[in-house]
């Protein structure tokens, strides 16, 4: 797996989603001191909520996804209004794709092992005023909002910064694309599909390499590998070691 392909498709189709929605580059350092971050998540009551990304039944899309395709810098994106212009409940997503150098991993074992250690940075990053409440069983990710935070000058940016420091913390990373959308007119719906193929895609990494069940036909995985360029060849290869 010196080269990880694996969901370019769905991150391609992903990013033409926001193309067509229309999206800004936000500045990844302005020169200021990172927000203040919390050691574990603080919680958020209702009583000190200007509003939540993705509440009241509204989307709250989050999706991540690993590729080999090169990337010169960081790229922080929105798409929609900013924390600062949001007034009421608003739906949600954030896409984050990882720029990954595998060529000094030693076997295909390693490389998932760092693969799933990036994944659980998502877990440990609390920006101050900004509490998360990650589902990944549900696919959401509302997020709710202290007022506080919002007259502190909180935007996305200040919390994407935060992001992007989290996951450098990892020598593989070489670059990270980080798409927050709050636009009313996204089509959340098949952002939310494509979230969920991409989970799809590393639940299949995880029962490749920890169970021996190699019966293609019973295992119910099947239809990832079926859709997915490269993931039964990986398989295959798994086999093969194994025999």
């Amino acid at each position: 797996m010196n080269e990880l392909h694996l969901y370019d498709k769905l991150i391609k189709e992903s990013l033409e989603l926001a193309e067509n929605t229309g999206f800004r580059e936000l500045t990844a350092n302005d020169g200021h001191a990172l927000w203040e971050t919390e050691a574990e998540q603080r919680l958020i009551f209702q009583n000190d909520m200007a509003y939540e990304l993705g509440g009241g039944g509204l989307p709250a899309v989050s999706a991540l996804a690993f590729t080999s395709l090169p990337a010169k810098a960081d790229h922080l994106l929105l798409c929609g209004p900013d924390l600062p212009q949001l007034k009421a409940d608003s739906p949600y997503a954030r896409l984050t794709i990882l720029h990954i150098d595998s060529k000094d991993w030693q076997n295909d074992q390693q490389t998932y092992h760092f693969l799933r250690q990036m994944e659980y940075t998502r877990y440990h990053i609390y920006p101050r005023g900004f509490m998360m409440r990650i589902s990944t069983a549900a696919g959401r990710e509302p997020v709710r909002v202290s007022r506080e935070a919002l007259q502190r000058g909180l935007d996305f940016a200040q919390v994407g910064r935060l992001f992007l420091e989290a996951y450098h913390r990892h020598p593989q990373v070489r670059a990270v694309s980080l798409l927050f959308v709050t636009a009313p007119d996204f089509p959340y719906h098949l952002l939310a599909k494509k979230a969920a193929g991409m989970e799809a895609v590393t639940n299949s990494l995880d029962h490749i390499w920890n169970n021996m069940v190699m019966d293609c036909q019973s295992c119910q995985l099947k239809p990832v590998c079926d859709e997915v360029e490269g993931l039964r060849e990986l398989h295959f290869a798994r086999r093969r070691n194994t025999q």
